[in-house]
């Protein structure tokens, strides 16, 4: 579905400096994505400005339904930085179509979630906030609705404008992705000259800009198995990445590959690397998820703003319940916070 234009971004003027804000969606309604977010709210608060984009009667609901308290405070964009007491949160209130029930799909409420997700991305491009995070949403039941949807980093690349690059990261490995969701025969074609270009300058920039990386070494995988064998088992890297990795070379840039995607992620390679640029999405991101599941972040590299999400789906079958693993939604606002407050320093 084509958004509305997106607002002109501006710097958040006559703003003292301070801790980062932070918009979290919290995604599918009928998910787990509510409870996380209720449940964290509980600890000790991060430091950041939290403040959700969803409706707060759902909130409120998935609180009682999980014994725990919850004050939700109208959300003001010239608010303070500081973060609030356990238990309170700031809320953009975005109303449901319709009631949400803990681990049943509606997709009259796909709208909703893609509302949520429009007005938080349009906060972060004016500036009044500094960075997203995003719950699971489930795709299926938006389709299903007749909205047509890949998912969260197409969606705010086209609202944004921009050329996203995914970047999934989780302690001693970060992977990116030259191809996302598409499926597997139509990849080759997808991995252009201009593409593949695209993506690692994104990538090396935003290891610099976002993680104030200086020279990043980025590792490069091949397409074809054992890098296509000196083409016997196919062309893509002689014809397309390699010329590609010497172009970029010559900028001065640490470009390793393309490497066998089998030996890429050995750790005597991965000692020194800051980055595995990865082909395809399951050629990259089964080994970072093995590594460490339910702690990664998702990264979207290439907008305007800072985007970092939870690395799971859904899980109806847990929502309404104290089951689910909050490691994830934490380890993407500790992600947004350290890349918030890069970019805050540098204004």
């Amino acid at each position: 579905m084509a958004p509305a234009s997106s607002p002109e971004r501006h710097p958040p003027g006559g703003q003292t400096p301070g801790l980062p804000r932070l918009a979290l969606t919290p995604g599918e309604p009928a998910g787990i994505g509510p409870d996380l977010l209720v449940r964290l709210i509980q600890e000790p608060p991060h430091s950041a400005r939290l403040v959700a984009v969803a409706d707060p009667a759902l909130l409120a609901g998935r609180a009682r339904a999980l014994g725990l308290p919850l004050t939700c405070l109208e959300y003001g964009s010239d608010g303070p930085r500081e973060p609030a007491p356990p238990g309170t949160l700031w809320v953009r209130r975005v109303p449901l179509a319709a009631a949400a029930r803990p681990g049943r799909l509606d997709p009259a409420n796909a709208p909703y979630v893609l509302e949520t997700l429009r007005v938080a991305c349009d906060l972060c491009l004016t500036g009044a906030l500094d960075a997203l995070v995003t719950g699971p949403v489930h795709k299926g039941i938006i389709n299903d609705a007749g909205i047509p949807f890949t998912g969260h980093t197409e969606f705010l690349a086209q609202r944004c404008a921009a050329l996203p690059v995914m970047l999934l990261a989780t302690p001693g490995l970060r992977v990116a992705l030259v191809t996302t969701h598409l499926p597997l025969h139509q990849v080759a074609a997808a991995i252009t000259t201009l593409l593949l270009t695209q993506v690692i300058e994104i990538l090396h920039r935003d290891l610099v800009g976002r993680f104030g990386l200086p020279a990043p070494r980025i590792l490069v995988c091949g397409l074809n198995p054992h890098a296509g064998e000196v083409g016997h088992l196919g062309r893509e890297e002689i014809e397309v990445i390699t010329p590609v990795l010497e172009a970029l070379r010559g900028r001065g840039w640490d470009l390793q590959g393309p490497l066998p995607a089998d030996t890429a992620f050995v750790p005597e390679r991965l000692a020194s690397a800051d980055a595995v640029l990865a082909m395809y999405h399951d050629q990259g991101l089964p080994v970072l998820k093995h590594l460490g599941f339910g702690q990664a972040v998702n990264i979207t590299l290439g907008l305007p703003i800072i985007r970092t999400s939870v690395d799971h789906g859904t899980a109806l079958d847990l929502a309404g319940t104290d089951r689910a693993d909050l490691g994830s939604l934490r380890a993407a606002i500790e992600m947004a916070i350290r890349m918030a407050s890069v970019a805050l320093a540098s204004q």
